[in-house]
């Protein structure tokens, strides 16, 4: 991995989303978005990004992806390994999901590292991967590390990304990085 170069800075207070809107470009080959302390305000909300092609007209670019995690229950009740059934997208356009859902309560939380490899391209298509970590209340307390990757199919250039829950606003900071 590269030296990493901070970029921006989004800071969620009760909002909707967060679009990042500038800054990616040419300038690096690989960004890198730090998603932490990352709160939804209703119970059981999937933390989901998209993407958004130069020109194009919403977050909405076709996704092919995958998901997988473990988790742990504080009870010892449960400790799993496995494919996220329903994570995943097969060229679909909806916001990818990260793994498990987030509670509202003030113990549950998302935090986690995005890469996007050579968004400006219009060559190929773009890849990204994640892993992230979240505790979930929810009346079973556990903790998961969750990891995703996919491809964006698209030969266009890639210069925005959306940030938000499946539903209610968030609370949270985002940064995004170029690596060199």
């Amino acid at each position: 991995m590269g030296i990493p170069t901070l970029i921006s800075t989004s800071t969620a207070s009760d909002a909707a989303s967060v679009d990042i809107t500038s800054g990616i470009d040419s300038t690096y080959d690989e960004y890198m978005f730090v998603f932490t302390d990352i709160h939804p305000e209703t119970d059981q909300a999937n933390f989901t990004f998209q993407f958004n092609a130069d020109g194009g007209s919403g977050f909405n670019e076709t996704i092919t992806s995958t998901a997988f995690s473990a988790y742990h229950r504080e009870n010892d009740g449960a400790a799993v390994l496995g494919y996220a059934t329903g994570k995943d997208q097969a060229q679909g356009t909806a916001y990818q999901q990260f793994d498990p859902e987030v509670d509202a309560d003030n113990d549950s939380s998302i935090a986690g590292i995005l890469h996007l490899f050579n968004p400006s391209s219009t060559t190929y298509v773009k890849h990204f991967y994640s892993r992230s970590n979240n505790a979930l209340d929810s009346g079973t307390m556990n903790a998961s590390d969750s990891f995703i990757s996919g491809y964006i199919n698209t030969t266009s250039a890639i210069d925005e990304i959306s940030f938000k829950f499946s539903s209610g606003n968030m609370n949270g900071v985002i940064q995004m990085y170029g690596i060199a």
